[in-house]
């Protein structure tokens, strides 16, 4: 495979797995990052790269020029107030010709509330919540980039991320885990080394203007893999409460939603066989592994 010119607007655990995938692979790449710190040569699994500064309040301008020489570009920053500061600072740049892969990395919140049915890539989007609200609108705009400058622009709607690192038997032995009385309410999620295969894959199979949901094969109630991970940890099950008791606001947006995340097209697009179909596989790794 020639070599990639990687440029990754932020440098969290989906972009750093995803790193690691490529090196696994033996992907030949050149990688420069953004990063909220001072800007400065770093590394990461063996390999040395450059992380610029880049905040909604300031940015090094010396990453327009490490910008413009890649070909590969990997969008992870969330909306700040709603705004995509990428876009708002170098969507001009983005006209070159020179893209051969563009990913921005949305989230399933932007479905908002389905009553636990299932949605796929082409249901209604109504989200509830103010992430999901400024997730839809960032898609649009990137979008709408993609047409006007006819860009390889993917979109990836991310369930829920968990991983080795972070995951609920985890936040279960640190008494974080709280159970909400609510009917009726699944939740999809993915762990974070089945997103960096996905993409990866996508690096070969690509089709531009195209969405997926990244999720694993099974939903489940939170209460549903508590339990689970409860009986792997040999512990009681968390405490439940009332869902009126919620005082965290993210929890409670959390709550508002519940739906199904339909993976038919991400699995039949990329024919990708999940490392972790469902969560017990998971955690299942996770206990025997890593706890």
């Amino acid at each position: 495979m020639k070599k990639i010119n990687l440029f990754c607007f932020g440098f969290g655990q989906v972009a750093k797995n995803f790193i690691k995938r490529l090196n696994e692979q033996g992907v030949p790449f050149k990688l420069t990052t953004t990063s909220r710190e001072n800007s400065n040569n770093k590394k990461f699994e063996d390999v040395s790269y450059e992380s610029f500064q880049f905040t909604e309040k300031v940015f090094d301008k010396n990453l327009i020029s490490r910008f413009e020489e890649a070909d590969h570009v990997l969008l992870s920053i969330a909306p700040i107030s709603g705004t995509d500061i990428v876009i708002k600072n170098l969507k001009d740049h983005f006209k070159s010709s020179k893209f051969k892969w563009i990913t921005y990395l949305s989230a399933t919140s932007v479905y908002g509330d389905h009553s636990g049915g299932w949605v796929d890539e082409k249901s209604e989007t109504k989200p509830t919540s103010p992430n999901g609200v400024e997730r839809l609108k960032v898609e649009k705009e990137w979008m709408e980039l993609a047409v006007k400058f006819d860009l390889p622009l993917q979109i990836f709607r991310l369930s829920g991320i968990y991983s080795n690192q972070f995951n609920i038997l985890k936040r279960l032995k640190l008494g974080e885990v709280k159970i909400i009385n609510k009917k009726n309410h699944f939740f999809s999620r993915i762990h974070v080394e089945d997103i960096a295969n996905a993409l990866s894959i996508s690096l070969n199979k690509f089709k531009k203007k195209e969405i997926y949901n990244i999720s694993d094969n099974q939903p489940a109630s939170v209460e549903e893999v508590a339990m689970y991970g409860a009986k792997l940890l040999g512990m009681n099950k968390p405490k439940a409460i009332e869902i009126n008791e919620i005082e965290n606001e993210m929890l409670k947006n959390f709550y508002k939603d519940s739906k199904k995340v339909d993976n038919k097209k991400m699995k039949e697009f990329f024919s990708l066989k999940l490392k972790y179909p469902t969560y017990a596989e998971g955690l299942n790794y996770i206990f025997n592994n890593i706890i």
